[in-house]
């Protein structure tokens, strides 16, 4: 698989694409001092554009001798985003704590989590080919990411000597916007976390993903990078408002907890994962208990008169 084009080549790309379309005009945040889009954003803009038409995919990137995953690539960039995110929370409620700290903790736990919960999924195929399957680089379960991402805030609350539900609250944005940038990493490797075959305009085929496929299908990991976008929004304005003293502590994490839980079953229906029991597939089984558990959390909460009260 070839990497993506030099720096000269999308120099030269770039100009060809002003002088076709001129964007001087063009309102940006990501332009220069001229007024005039800098030619990465052209670049990476058009990139995309193409990207979306014609489906191609870049599960590897080359740079001389080194090799690196795109799926990698964008969990990593997931958790930067969820770092500046959990700083600003961390800000706004005028908390100390180390953002990195909680970031990183977190992140490998989610990562570990996420990888255990995929291989236990399959007992008797984790036990046949142990060492391989634990340290492979495909496979990992977004229930078993939460699991993990969840014992690491509550040890991290004793750490720092913070309420266990004001840390889960400030990490729920932060987790939401993550997981929805990781999810493109799926969307350009063409892992096969795609959905069923579409009609749809917007359906994409991947048949040089590693799952490769020549239907146009689903394009489910933008399903899902903007539904967990919109989440973080709707946990950051409900975090305001519970530092105005007007919403009690957990409320952002249970919210959190019911909205996951809804939009990941949502999008398993035309996800082609197979189904276990009750016709559900295992995502759908752990969204279920992860919106019960939200629900029971929220309907606790809400029992409680005093604001900021946490259990």
């Amino acid at each position: 698989m070839r990497g993506l084009p030099s720096p000269e080549g999308r120099a030269s790309f770039c100009a060809k694409f002003e002088r076709a379309a001129p964007i001087s005009r063009i309102e940006s945040p990501a332009k220069d001092g001229q007024g005039r889009l800098n030619t990465s954003t052209v670049f990476w803009f058009a990139i995309l554009l193409g990207y979306l038409n014609r489906g191609t995919v870049y599960p590897f990137i080359h740079i001389g001798p080194l090799t690196l995953g795109t799926y990698g690539i964008m969990v990593a960039t997931g958790l930067i985003c969820a770092f500046f995110v959990i700083r600003a929370d961390l800000g706004r409620r005028g908390y100390g704590a180390e953002a990195e700290n909680i970031i990183g903790t977190t992140g490998l736990a989610g990562l570990v989590g996420a990888r255990l919960y995929h291989l236990l999924e399959a007992p008797s195929e984790f036990f046949a080919h142990p060492l391989r399957l634990l340290f492979s680089t495909m496979g990992f379960a977004w229930f078993g990411a939460v699991i993990g991402g969840f014992v690491a805030l509550v040890l991290l609350a004793r750490h720092y000597q913070m309420k266990i539900l004001l840390m889960l609250d400030i990490a729920s944005p932060a987790a939401a916007i993550g997981y929805g940038v990781g999810r493109i990493g799926c969307l350009i490797s063409g892992d096969g976390d795609y959905g069923i075959p579409t009609a749809l305009p917007w359906g994409m085929s991947f048949p040089n993903g590693l799952v490769p496929t020549t239907e146009k299908v689903h394009p489910t990991p933008i399903y899902e990078f903007l539904g967990a976008m919109l989440i973080g929004y709707i946990l950051w304005r409900v975090g305001a408002r519970a530092i105005d003293g007007l919403r009690p502590a957990g409320e952002v994490f249970a919210l959190y907890l019911i909205l996951t839980g809804v939009a990941r079953f949502l999008v398993e229906i035309i996800r082609i994962n197979p189904r276990s029991f009750f016709g559900l597939t295992n995502a759908q089984a752990a969204s279920i208990a992860s919106v019960l558990a939200g629900v029971f959390l929220l309907l606790a909460l809400l029992r409680r008169i005093r604001p900021q009260t946490v259990i």
